[in-house]
């Protein structure tokens, strides 16, 4: 393999991509899309991800300017920086969108996740569960002799080991928004 010149964490060994300083590692992307807020621009971003095999990792979406009828879609995906290039170039040729933005590529951005966790617990389980989440600086939404229903907002990462130390504490349930971000600066 080394006669090949594979890069470390390459995704694919093909001998056909061969081509000098071709870089087949796969890049997470945070992708800012600006659109009409009509019927059916939601489902034609989507359908292209999905007529094309590109995975969506995180989805969000809502009306941002209500006078301009404009919403703002943000999508995190997965792929080579040939496939990130492909996703933005379709993406600007539909319609109902007016910009495209990678924050990956941008420079610094600011990315949230908001989660609601259920757990289950009594007794000593319960006692910790409430301690990790004032560790974590998560809220109590709600709360019963059974259960709590806390709130975490933060990094995906953040939102992760949350989950993770929660799970033997009596982790129910879990619901996340998806990732809002933007880009720092002016």
């Amino acid at each position: 393999m080394s006669a090949l010149n594979i890069k470390k964490g390459s995704t694919s060994h093909s001998a056909y991509n061969l081509k000098a300083g071709y870089e087949d590692t796969v890049e997470r992307h945070t992708l800012a899309i600006l659109v009409e807020n009509e019927p059916g621009t939601l489902a034609r971003v989507i359908g292209l991800f999905a007529g094309r095999g590109y995975n969506i990792e995180s989805l969000t979406v809502a009306e941002t300017d209500h006078h301009g009828h404009l919403s703002r879609i943000t999508i995190v995906t997965s792929g080579t920086p040939q496939v990130i290039e492909q996703i933005k170039a379709q993406l600007g040729r539909i319609v109902p969108v007016h910009k495209v933005n990678d924050l990956t590529v941008e420079g610094p951005s600011v990315e949230r996740e908001l989660a609601l966790f259920k757990v289950a617990g009594k007794g000593d389980a319960r006692i910790e569960a409430v301690r990790l989440a004032d560790i974590f600086r998560a809220n109590v939404v709600d709360s019963t002799l059974e259960s709590f229903v806390f709130e975490v907002v933060g990094t995906s990462e953040k939102i992760d080991a949350f989950g993770e130390l929660m799970r033997p504490l009596g982790l129910t349930e879990v619901v996340r928004t998806g990732i809002a971000a933007l880009s720092r600066g002016t």
